[in-house]
């Protein structure tokens, strides 16, 4: 078994090198010196595809460290960790192709506009999923030719890539307050954010924050039942809901309220036996994180069952030999999947665990009546990162869509992810996108160039304004 210490100070290494006390931000020689920077975008974009090979060479192995450092079972670290090679080729397609723009001025200028990298930009990932969050970022900052505070890499320049351990609290503060970085990327808990984007924002350096959520998912009677609760199930529990994205508001159009639940309910008590080892072929859930996250989850519970709520299932941290395989579940931190439901005089709209973010494999069923009731109590929420619809409706999937304020929306799926695909929350669910175009241009600024191409003849006549003969002259 692995185990970890968490420490108040580490070792702090940039670039392979030990410089604890240094202040100046990892990076800034080498984007300085052009190596990577000023590189021509079809050589940058070639490295990039040399990532995404050698990245795809090393799944299994990475899925192994993976499954060790989160508990989440090995077979589904294989799954998300095989699809991130698409984010460098992606990327590195964007920055071989992207073009710059020649603007309609007036006179005799042209008037270009091209792309040119920030500098040196801090990323900041959590812990639900390390290497998925670390590529999304990485990719298109990479991409764009800046620096990045990071791990080296043999096939990129010295400093261009580096690391930095150490605590949110103490690494991480004085890294965002360092003027040397013109942007923060960063995945965390919404108090967390707004403290990151304060800092960053005294120094004017730019901000993408992927934060809190509590996604709803609105589920109408016209629904094929067993696809709905299989896909609630996958929205809710994968990573033992330890996603930002995870579904944890569950809208049920009344007239399948009872049959929808019971059959979740059974989903989930049939998940429950098969949580073991994560490095079990057939374990369907790992633990969570940590025994914080663990005494976060047990506090939001049990305040809504003495608030009189009904538990429907899970709703108390598993101990004893798994069913499965005969792990000791009392080493971890596992915890159930658990339905929150309704109690004879409590609604279940009326507690913490409806609004507060929970960060594990707890789930809230409610049942509404209209679409507008649906998409009303969807929007209950300081929240709007992701959300579900499901519906036979094509026309009624639309409506609810564009009406539901989250950055993401799904019909008939979740967690849905590609490179390509806009990323992003409304909200208290952060600023700025990850993925697409839009990411790829957020880690670059334009730099407008006018050349005045006139005869020199017309420049004499027209271009001065100081002229003594009083002569007009041109303006702007």
């Amino acid at each position: 078994m692995t185990t970890y210490t968490v420490r108040d100070r580490y070792p702090l290494y940039l670039g392979g090198k030990d410089v604890a006390g240094q202040g100046e931000p990892a990076g800034q020689a080498a984007f300085d010196s052009g190596v990577w920077s000023r590189m021509a975008p079809a050589d940058r974009a070639s490295i990039m595809s040399a990532i995404a090979r050698g990245l795809a060479a090393r799944v299994s192995e990475l899925a192994v460290l993976e499954s060790m450092q989160t508990g989440r079972p090995l077979r589904e670290m294989r799954t998300q960790l095989g699809r991130l090679p698409e984010w460098f080729e992606y990327f590195s397609a964007l920055c071989r192709t992207e073009e710059g723009s020649v603007q309609p001025t007036r006179g005799s200028l042209l008037n270009y506009v091209r792309r040119e990298p920030l500098g040196v930009v801090a990323l900041i990932t959590s812990f639900n999923h390390p290497l998925l969050i670390s590529t999304k970022k990485l990719a298109p900052a990479l991409a764009a030719g800046n620096s990045v505070v990071l791990k080296p890499s043999e096939v990129l320049p010295d400093g261009v890539l580096s690391v930095l351990p150490g605590l949110g609290a103490i690494t991480g503060k004085a890294l965002v307050e360092d003027p040397r970085i013109q942007k923060v990327d960063v995945t965390g808990g919404t108090p967390g954010g707004r403290i990151i984007a304060s800092i960053a924002g005294g120094n004017l350096a730019s901000v993408t924050a992927e934060l809190g959520g509590k996604a709803p998912i609105c589920v109408f009677a016209n629904v094929d039942l067993e696809l709905a609760v299989n896909g609630v199930a996958f929205a809710s529990f994968i990573a033992s809901g330890q996603t930002c994205v995870a579904g944890t508001r569950i809208l049920v159009q009344r007239p399948i309220f009872e049959n929808f639940i019971k059959a979740l309910q059974k989903k989930s008590e049939s998940i429950e036996r098969r949580m073991g080892s994560p490095f079990h072929a057939g374990s369907m859930m790992g633990p969570l994180i940590s025994a914080r996250q663990l005494g976060v989850v047990e506090e939001l519970v049990e305040a809504a069952r003495a608030d009189g709520v009904e538990v429907r299932c899970g709703g108390k941290r598993m101990s004893g030999l798994s069913p499965l395989d005969g792990h000791d579940l009392s080493t971890g931190f596992f915890y159930p999947p658990t339905i929150i439901a309704d109690g004879p005089s409590t609604l279940v709209t009326s507690t913490r665990i409806w609004r507060e973010e929970a960060f594990g494999p707890v789930i809230c069923v409610v049942a509404f009546d209209t679409e507008q009731d649906a998409i009303r109590m969807a929007n209950d929420s300081e929240f709007g990162l992701g959300s579900a619809v499901w519906t036979r409706d094509g026309a009624q999937a639309i409506r609810v869509a564009n009406q539901l304020e989250c950055g993401l929306v799904w019909i008939n799926t979740h967690h849905r992810n590609d490179p390509s695909s806009a990323w992003g929350g409304f909200k208290n669910s952060g600023i700025g996108r990850e993925n697409g175009v839009e990411a790829f241009h957020s880690y670059s600024k334009t730099k407008s160039v006018i050349v005045n191409y006139a005869p020199e003849e017309e420049s004499r006549a027209m271009d001065d304004w100081f002229n003594d003969a009083g002569v007009e002259a041109r303006y702007g």
